[in-house]
């Protein structure tokens, strides 16, 4: 009896570890892309440090919200323009009117 409560405590972990361990990988995954973004985005735009801040943090914001989709079995109709439109915006205000035209012309992946 007690090798199987002891079995059925290391499934129980071994089944949380794995759990955590994914939400850590999608936070990574998170993390990398906003910053490989931001990166190519400072170099065709050239913006300063400020900025890059902030483009790093909405695209991070985006890149989650895109992941948490991937994970809903149902998406509602227009959440995902919703959500390119709320980066749209974000742009807009992060940059100004020259380079969010430079954004505009920077090919989207």
């Amino acid at each position: 009896m007690k090798k199987v409560i002891t079995l059925c405590f290391f499934a129980l972990a071994m089944f949380f570890g794995s759990q955590s361990l994914m939400a850590q990988t999608s936070i990574i995954t998170v993390n990398e892309k906003a910053s490989e973004i931001t990166e190519k985005l400072r170099k065709f735009i050239k913006f300063d440090e400020e900025q890059e801040d902030q483009v790093y943090a909405a695209y991070k914001e985006y890149m989650q919200a895109t992941l948490d989709l991937k994970n809903v079995a149902n998406v509602e109709e227009g959440v995902r323009e919703k959500i390119n439109s709320l980066l749209e915006d974000k742009m807009q205000a992060i940059l100004s009117e020259e380079q969010y035209l430079r954004y505009k012309e920077f090919p989207k992946e």
